[in-house]
């Protein structure tokens, strides 16, 4: 498998976060809004409102070999019951590798030992079989299901709510 290590985004990295957020194939997956085209002006405007709104979150580009395969998330921060959740997106040439596995494994032992996190959880579209399984090698179990929450491609699909302690991401490392 290739090295993958998370890290910041340079300007470099521009053009593969746009191909993933243009991509109309995977948008129900990784977004709650309408699919529509997307512009790169857009796009840069959504990433510079995204910055200044979530001063909170934490990004990081998915690396491969000095390249930008995709992004990975901590964001919705409770400082309280100190949780967050956990979001991914890739570069279709990278799905299927493990990187998002890698990638997954390493922004969990992120939250859990640099944040102090106690829980990380995420929501994957039901159909999203490889995101499952890839969620459950990091540790992530099965919370629930929101049935017919979300459309996709012209019909309705479950979100399935997975989620990750830290005790319990502490007992398998």
């Amino acid at each position: 498998m290739p090295a993958v290590t998370l890290r910041a985004r340079t300007d470099a990295d521009l053009d593969a976060l746009f191909a993933i957020a243009a991509d109309a194939g995977t948008w129900e997956e990784r977004t709650p809004s309408m699919p529509a085209p997307l512009t790169r002006s857009a796009f840069e405007a959504r990433l510079a409102a995204a910055e200044a709104a979530a001063a909170h979150d934490l990004r990081f580009v998915v690396d491969v070999d000095g390249a930008a395969v995709g992004s990975v998330s901590l964001f919705g921060f409770d400082d309280l019951a100190r949780h967050a959740e956990v979001g991914i997106a890739l570069l279709p040439e990278a799905r299927g590798r493990g990187i998002g596995t890698a990638a997954i494994g390493q922004i969990v032992e992120y939250a859990f030992v640099r944040c102090n996190l106690r829980r990380v959880h995420l929501q994957a579209i039901a159909s999203n079989a490889d995101a499952i399984r890839a969620y459950e090698k990091a540790g992530f179990v099965v919370e629930g299901r929101q049935r017919e929450h979300a459309w996709v491609r012209g019909r309705y699909e479950d979100i399935v709510v997975m989620g990750l302690l830290r005790a319990e991401w502490r007992s398998a490392s």
